[in-house]
């Protein structure tokens, strides 16, 4: 476990808390192994019956932590391109219980493409989901060029994912991927009362029925698995290089 992240079951709900507000809760690999390990968990404790989760007050996750995140991914390039980070998406492909999402602030790169392996997302008045993959000279993850056509239209899709366009929380639930916006300060009240509600319906029957309306986890993976081999190539890219050098040289400057 790490110390910037929270894992606490009540009653039916594991929430996961993504705790780093000095870094505006970037992931880290150990944040990535530790979300990966509470999902996996759950899977075979019939006592959780519904996963939420959220960040800390006012942020979800600006994404990648990009210098621990740029070590992971270009250690041996003679090796697959291996991390916690794809620990994590096959978690969510092979994750059989409700998952609620609750999104306050950015929710920028991974923190916008996991949702769609969510079955309810609710976002404050203050979100706001973008990602920057091409601006990176990166491709799409977590199985999000194929989810995210399918939930949102090819144009909305291409808008995001391929040109990097904001959207805000009520451009997200008019898209289709968030449930439903409330204030701020309501937001988690109102993912923990989803969840209850969640929890208080036949486990057996919500469990085939979210099988038999979600896509299969083997279709999901066989496209996490190709994106992951081109993510891996176009990071060690002249193009990806260049973008990386000038990004970190603007946060720098």
């Amino acid at each position: 476990m790490t110390d910037h992240l929270t894992v606490a079951d009540d009653g039916a709900t594991r929430t996961i808390t993504l705790h780093r507000p000095e870094k505006k809760n970037a992931l880290t690999q150990g944040m990535y192994l530790a979300m990966s390990e509470a999902i996996n968990s759950a899977q075979d404790d019939a006592a959780i019956r519904c996963l939420l989760v959220t960040g800390c007050p006012g942020m979800f996750t600006a994404g990648n932590d990009l210098e621990d995140f740029l070590k992971a991914g270009t250690a041996d390039p003679g090796k697959p391109r291996e991390s916690n980070a794809i620990k994590l998406l096959h978690a969510l492909a092979n994750n059989a219980k409700p998952l609620v999402a609750a999104v306050d602030g950015i929710a920028v790169g991974v923190g916008t493409t996991m949702l769609f392996h969510c079955d309810y997302v609710l976002a404050s008045t203050a979100a706001t989901f973008t990602t920057p993959f091409i601006h990176l000279g990166l491709v799409p993850e977590a199985a999000s060029s194929l989810l995210i056509p399918r939930v949102i239209g090819h144009q909305r899709a291409f808008a995001t994912l391929v040109m990097g366009r904001r959207l805000t929380a009520r451009d997200a639930r008019e898209a289709g991927f968030v449930n439903d916006v409330v204030e701020p300060d309501q937001l988690e009240a109102e993912a923990r009362k989803v969840a209850r509600e969640i929890c208080a319906l036949p486990a057996e029957a919500v469990a085939i029925s979210r099988k038999l309306i979600r896509m299969q986890p083997e279709v999901m993976i066989e496209r996490m698995n190709l994106e992951s081999k081109l993510f891996g190539e176009r990071l060690r890219s002249e193009e990806a290089v260049n973008a990386f050098r000038n990004f970190l040289a603007r946060k720098k400057g």
